[in-house]
């Protein structure tokens, strides 16, 4: 029986089917009575769904990560797609097409890639064009970068989401830094592709997008100031020479100072034209691409205006 895809789903649709499930919570409501709070998910995206009057059985009886059945219906609350389960049983992964949850797009990551090696190896910075070598030589590294998401929610976050993230930032990077002559373009790219590589090991992209226990007590910023050390070391050994130590120092601080406040998470803040740069551009790519999901996903019936997200104190304007 042909399945529905999540993005194909409507408003007061019944359901008999499977998704991944992506995210369990079991949560007591006023009364004190137990219900499920589940992330469905397939290859082309996800959606909430909520089960009342369960118990820890129901909860205990599926797996997260794994595939499940689910009976329910679709109903719009706050201008957003939900579906309320009657039943949910766990799947074994026999019993579904993998190729009905698989996210990752292969040809669209093979295409960023070799954006990414073309940016990279026509930089004139012999040192950048050398380090940028020396990552993408290093094929573990390459295929988890092919891999990896660039958040758990929000923005980019489906296996892949992360290279075109980076791919994305140097890109505007590379248009964006010779309209200002104090901006070193080309620091400012590598500073791009730098800044968030940390997420490779922060969090996991196979299956459920999750933390990783790394990821969790260290973070990416310190997993990325890491990982450019030890790469800058593989380049050290490679060309006999040292990695010039002011260089290494303005790319340290393009990482940790990204998030562009300590609130936010960054060590420190941005203190060099490119690092005030690189944090604004990444914002901009961020808020552009999650308020565009917002849109795409806003099920109101008002045709210019989404419904209110708390999240982001607003309504946005749809496209006519």
């Amino acid at each position: 029986m042909p399945r529905t895809l999540v993005t194909e789903l409507t408003d007061g649709q019944s359901l008999d089917q499977s998704f991944r499930l992506a995210d369990k919570q079991i949560r007591v409501n006023r009364q004190g009575g137990k219900y499920l709070l589940l992330k469905l998910a397939d290859r082309s995206g996800t959606i909430v769904a909520m089960m009342w009057n369960a118990d820890d059985s129901d909860y205990e009886k599926i797996r997260r990560g794994g595939y499940v059945h689910c009976i329910g219906r679709t109903q719009v609350h706050q201008g957003a797609l939900q579906v309320i389960l009657t039943a949910i049983d766990d799947l074994a992964e026999t019993e579904v097409d993998p190729s009905d949850f698989d996210q990752f797009d292969a040809g669209a990551a093979d295409q960023a890639l070799a954006t990414l090696r073309d940016l990279l190896g026509n930089l004139h910075n012999v040192y950048l064009r050398g380090l940028g070598n020396a990552f993408l030589s290093d094929e573990a590294f390459v295929a988890k970068l092919r891999l990896a998401t660039a958040a758990v929610s929000n923005h980019h976050a489906y296996p892949g989401g992360l290279l075109r993230h980076t791919v994305d930032l140097m890109e505007v990077c590379q248009f964006l830094g010779p309209r200002y002559p104090g901006v070193d373009t080309e620091l400012l790219m590598f500073g791009a592709f730098l800044h968030d590589l940390g997420k490779i090991e922060e969090i996991s992209a196979s299956g459920e997008l999750s933390y990783t226990d790394r990821g969790q007590l260290v973070g990416h910023i310190v997993i990325g100031v890491q990982m450019l050390g030890d790469t800058i070391a593989t380049f050290e050994e490679d060309a006999d020479e040292d990695f010039p130590n002011d260089l290494r120092l303005q790319l340290e601080h393009l990482i940790v100072s990204h998030h562009g406040q300590l609130e936010f998470g960054s060590p420190r803040l941005p203190a060099t034209l490119e690092a005030i740069a690189l944090h604004h551009i990444d914002n901009l790519d961020a808020k552009i691409t999650s308020f565009t999901s917002l849109i795409e996903s806003d099920l109101t019936n008002n045709e210019h205006w989404t419904n209110y997200h708390p999240s982001i104190g607003r309504k946005l304007w749809k496209k006519q």
